[in-house]
């Protein structure tokens, strides 16, 4: 056996449903599928999700008070009046400025944008900027990705006159600030059509309304911030990634060609990847380490030398961002390791000097790494405060959680897997108390890693074609993910290990019909673990190989498990060094049944669980359910090998059978050997073993062996007398049969278990435990059937 890293969840498909989109779209099998797996049964709807065949935007005057914040703004740019853009410093935020910023500058606003330094101000709008702005004669505030939780701040804004506009996307609080309009796609009263827009899609709405019009020049920006923000690629955002992409790969804003430039991105192959994890994270890094105006300048810029020097710049911080980040998280994980092993469900780690602008990345590495919601905060000493972000999983809504602690959460926001806040330091350790107690109260199996798999395949269905239809299904992302694949139970005849030092695994599947190869990246040490033939499932994203001019399909290996007990062959007396570390220290069990095992093994140089059987009562008593047994040596008889192996399936079995006397290969007398030996002995009547027995073996042709051995039977029957290794011939009245002899008997076993288990094929030494185990496999099986 060998268990999965996950927990797989596996969809109930329905596979007529995926027949029938397969038919009447003309798609494969494996995609029709996967649409069906995710939900997608109407043909119109498939359709449009694959081709986007009739896909739109909905209406922006939909959206709860946007009809009254559009007239506000055009009433402020017919009037002259400044507008200050209020933003956030992440790259949902940053893009969001700058859509904001692009429709109003196109529509001859006076507008300025302004973002919080996050050291400084934290997270959201802030009396004291509010105020600053006032002063400076800003009539209007439009936030954008942020603004839904500043209750405080709209009693401000109209305190001094100034006109709020909400835009924003975060979760809404119990109460909603008192602002001119609240543009939110999730607002109590709201009925639009799409919730689950980014910061940066309800900007983008919010400018189609203001243009009367599609601004299919912003769809780039507005695709940065969906895709960054990890909102559900479905829906409209689906619809903004799609062409947000294409127009990347062909953009003239300065700032984006040159940030392309400086992380080598080649811009016409720009993909959903390529967003996430090197245009992002950049956009993000110049609010995390400085001021997130540097981004924001980025993408507003139209001067090409200074977009070139913006990008160079963000690039320098990313790097230094990276050291940052991996210092932190070595730190975190030391902090709050004894917590994880303890059973913590809630990590919670802290301490002052952490840059305050990373730890949201460090929360997320935390998450990875002990799969628990984690929250990571830097003190500030000198204002007893502590600013923090909180990572999530699945099944522990974060949002929902910390408001359960509002109390000492006097400023938090956030989305159910992610979220930032500020709190005291006096009131960190009462707020990992609290969180832990709310947590103890869910199952057991949210905190086991979990991997969604998006349908169960043949290896027959992972050709060329099928693969790169996969493609329809992109831009993957939340919601959308890129398909993981189960192939059950296949063969797996070939596995080896590759790269440097062995990393990465190379394997071969079958399914009698259908061959697909198989690479696990990282996964090299799994090698020692599956032993040939053995039914293995994997799960792991498909993708085509292309070398030497030739393209096959494969597999990429993410997890691997096999139900069944597994064989390991390490018979031929290889030394111990070479295998005895790849068996599982987890119900570990070394089996001896010669005392001299034990004097001829260097056993005492390892850390094995020695476990001597001597006798059938104590083969009878050992448990071997889900054990990893290691047979030493070989039993007396298969008999005792069979009562051992009759309390419980093991999860291994790996067989060593270390001897010193071959009897397989020791001549094993015929019944012509017995009747020349005993014609011989009629002439003779008697026999001097001692003086003459080479002499006769080596007439005969025979092992010595093989006299003392008749002789020692001939007397167990009766048949003789042996006195000093003297033997006569007994008169005898009666035939007895040679089975009557325990030495007989005894020689025979030995023989037949000797090629039974040392000089047996890898298949038939299988099928002879197979035949050992079955009973147990079946009270097993049974027995699970009434639980």
């Amino acid at each position: 056996m060998l268990q999965p890293k996950t927990r797989w969840l596996v969809p109930d498909g329905d596979p007529e449903a995926a027949k029938k989109l397969s038919h009447q779209l003309n798609i494969s099998p494996l995609i029709s599928k996967l649409l069906v797996n995710r939900g997608i049964t109407d043909i119109e709807e498939a359709r449009s999700f694959l081709f986007h065949d009739g896909a739109g935007y909905h209406d922006p005057l939909l959206m709860h008070d946007m009809e009254k914040a559009v007239r506000r703004i055009k009433k402020a740019i017919e009037r002259e009046e400044p507008i200050l853009v209020f933003g956030d410093y992440d790259a949902d935020g940053v893009t969001s400025t700058a859509v904001m910023m692009t429709v109003l500058k196109e529509l001859g606003a006076k507008a300025q944008f302004y973002i919080p330094d996050r050291f400084k101000e934290g997270y959201g709008p802030n009396e004291a900027a509010f105020r600053r702005a006032a002063a400076e004669g800003f009539q209007v505030i439009i936030t954008v990705d942020t603004g839904i939780a500043a209750v405080h701040e709209a009693a401000v804004a109209q305190e001094l006159g100034i006109t709020l506009i909400i835009t924003d996307h975060h979760e809404p609080g119990p109460v909603l600030p008192e602002a001119y309009a609240i543009v939110h796609p999730k607002h109590p009263k709201s009925t639009y059509p799409f919730r689950e827009l980014s910061g940066a899609g309800v900007a983008f709405k919010v400018a189609h309304a203001l243009y009367g019009k599609v601004p299919e020049h912003l769809e780039e920006l507005a695709c940065i911030g969906t895709i960054a923000d990890l909102v559900p690629l479905l829906g409209e955002n689906r619809l903004i990634a799609v062409k947000g992409i294409k127009r990347l790969r062909t953009t003239k804003r300065p700032g984006l060609a040159a940030i392309c430039r400086c992380a080598d991105i080649n811009q016409a192959q720009i993909n959903e990847e390529t967003i996430a994890f090197a245009l992002a994270p950049r956009l993000n890094v110049a609010g995390r380490l400085e001021h997130a105006a540097l981004s924001a300048d980025l993408l507003l810029t139209e001067d090409k030398k200074e977009a070139e020097t913006l990008a160079s710049a963000i690039d320098g911080l990313n790097k230094e961002r990276q050291k940052i980040v991996n210092d932190i998280t070595k730190e975190a994980i030391e902090m709050v390791g004894q917590e994880a092993e303890a059973g913590a469900r809630v990590l919670v780690a802290g301490k002052e000097g952490w840059n305050a602008g990373v730890i949201g990345i460090v929360a997320s590495r935390l998450v990875e790494r002990f799969y628990r919601p984690a929250i990571v905060l830097s003190f500030d000493s000198e204002k007893g405060l502590a600013k923090g972000s909180a990572r999530s999983i699945d099944g522990f809504h974060m949002f929902n959680e910390l408001s359960k602690c509002c109390d000492i959460l006097p400023h938090f926001g956030g989305h159910p897997m992610a979220a930032g806040m500020t709190l005291s330091i006096s009131d960190v350790g009462e707020l990992r108390k609290r969180l832990n107690q709310q947590a103890e109260a869910l199952p057991e199996e949210i905190f086991v890693p979990v991997t969604k798999i998006g349908a169960e395949i043949s290896a027959g269905e992972a050709g060329l074609e099928a693969i790169r239809e996969l493609a329809l299904l992109s831009p993957f992302g939340t919601a959308n993910p890129k398909p993981l694949f189960l192939l059950d139970g296949v063969e797996c005849p070939q596995t080896r290990q590759i790269g440097a030092d062995g990393k990465h695994l190379k394997l071969l599947f079958s399914d009698g019909r259908n061959t697909l190869d198989g690479v696990g990246f990282g996964l090299g040490d799994l090698a020692p673990h599956i032993s040939p033939g053995a039914k293995t499932s994997v799960v792991g994203e498909l993708s085509i190989n292309e070398w030497n001019n030739i393209r096959k399909p494969q597999i990429i290996v993410k997890d691997v498990k096999i139900d069944s007990w597994q064989l390991f062959d390490i018979r031929g007396r290889k030394p111990l060094k070479q295998w005895v570390r790849h068996v599982p220290e987890e119900g570990q069990a070394f089996i001896v049944f010669q005392k001299e095992t034990l004097q001829k093994l260097p056993l005492g140089d390892y850390p094995v669980r020695l476990v001597p059987i001597s006798t059938m009562e104590e083969a009878k008593a050992f448990d071997a359910g889900n054990k990893n047994i290691v047979f030493l040596d070989l039993p007396p008889d298969a008999g005792m090998m069979e009562a051992l192996l009759n309390g419980g399936v093991p999860s291994r079995i790996y067989a060593y059978f270390y001897h010193v006397q071959d009897h397989f290969f020791s001549t094993f007398p015929t019944r012509d050997h017995f009747k020349w030996f005993y014609a011989f002995l009629a002439k003779r009547k008697t026999f001097n073993l001692k003086r003459y027995g080479d002499e006769l073996a080596a007439y005969r042709g025979w092992s010595r062996n093989t006299i003392d051995f008749i002789s020692q039977v001939f007397f167990e029957l009766d048949f003789v007398t042996i006195n000093d290794g003297l033997i006569s011939l007994k008169a005898v009245n009666q035939k007895r049969d040679l089975q009557e002899s325990f030495t007989y008997q005894r020689k025979q076993a030995q023989y037949q278990m000797e090629k039974d288990l040392l000089y047996s094929s890898f298949h038939e030494l299988k099928m002879w435990f197979d035949h050992l185990i079955k009973p147990a496999v079946q009270y097993e099986e049974e027995t699970a059937q009434w639980i």
